[in-house]
């Protein structure tokens, strides 16, 4: 078994936590990555209606701890969005895209643990001084909204700058992917991607078919799809999405994205249609090339990190050597590190 914060003190049999991506997961979603022993996350959009998300909080519930993602930027118009997920009682609450500063008392004081997705260093920064419980660093390979800075490098620029447990984002949609980011320093995995072809999700089969036949270069980066639907996410954070038709061409002309424009006339006439309607999905997908149920997904994930893990330390350092790497780094994790003179 990996052994981090997650595991240890949170409870979770695998380091590995689902992305809360609204449309996407749901409860349904949730709590078959919670019963395959990582934790699941409802994604809850910025137009989505509280008794939703109160009636996903209610399946996910059925299979133990669960999560609730919001977006800062939309709960001054949507507080009760905030109120609805207090109310739910979530294991975790992810807060991103802005600053969480506002709401982290009020989670913690009805026993909430908050995380939040940072795309640099200022925003690790403010994260850890807002309070928060776990900060995710979250690389623009990621699906969906995200920042410019790639996983590996905001991972050693976040483990460097703060002192909470960080969660790895972007990119990560394999055994090698979730061990590589634990050994790094990662407190675990913070997935999506890998689960977007999965039954559980909300995605119709048509578009899980799409994303089983994509491949690592067909994502691009683009305000587009929030454009059109007069969505307001800030600059800083455009989605990775399927290229299609639509994208090809109309990405990069945010002036000729507004309602009476030809762009939005066909986007909203052909919604389900994903040569023109949107799937957000990062640079993994050319990592997904099956159709499996979460847990199967989680499971795979979890369980081959550690075999992953175990197999390259022991090629790294020879067998004494490895068995006395990890009888020191079972005494400092108990004793403390002792500090060089």
């Amino acid at each position: 078994m990996i052994h981090t914060i997650l595991t240890d003190e949170w409870g979770l049999r695998h380091p590995i936590i689902g992305v809360p991506m609204a449309g996407a997961s749901d409860g349904a979603l949730a709590a078959a990555v919670t019963r395959a022993g990582g934790l699941g996350m409802i994604g809850i959009g910025s137009q989505t209606h509280p008794d939703f998300l109160l009636q996903q909080a209610k399946v996910a519930h059925l299979a133990g701890a669960y999560g609730i993602g919001l977006m800062i930027w939309a709960l001054d118009e949507r507080p009760d969005l905030f109120e609805a997920a207090l109310t739910a009682r979530p294991a975790l609450l992810s807060l991103s895209f802005g600053d969480p500063t506002p709401y982290v008392a009020r989670c913690h004081a009805a026993g909430i643990r908050v995380a939040t997705q940072v795309h640099t260093h200022a925003e690790a920064i403010q994260a850890q001084s807002a309070g928060v419980d776990v900060i995710v660093a979250q690389g623009t390979e990621a699906g969906g909204h995200t920042g410019s800075v790639a996983t590996l490098p905001l991972l050693q620029i976040v483990l460097e700058a703060v002192t909470v447990p960080v969660v790895a984002a972007g990119g990560i949609a394999s055994p090698r992917g979730v061990g590589a980011v634990v050994a790094a320093g990662a407190a675990g995995a913070w997935i999506g991607t890998a689960l977007l072809a999965c039954p559980e999700t909300r995605h119709p089969p048509v578009a899980r078919e799409r994303i089983l036949s994509a491949r690592e270069t067909e994502t691009v980066l683009t305000h587009v799809f929030d454009r059109v639907q007069n969505l307001p996410w800030p600059d800083a954070y455009p989605g990775r999405a399927l290229r299609n038709h639509f994208t090809g061409q109309w990405h990069g002309r945010r002036e000729d994205l507004g309602p009476s424009s030809e762009a939005y006339q066909t986007f909203h006439r052909h919604r389900g249609d994903y040569d023109i309607d949107y799937l957000y999905a990062g640079q993994a997908v050319g990592l997904v090339n099956a159709t499996r149920s979460a847990e199967d997904v989680v499971k795979t994930l979890g369980q081959g990190a550690e075999q992953w893990l175990r197999q390259r330390m022991a090629t790294l350092f020879d067998v004494n050597q490895f068995q006395s790497l990890a009888d020191n780094t079972e005494k400092d994790c108990s004793q403390g590190v002792p500090e060089e003179s």
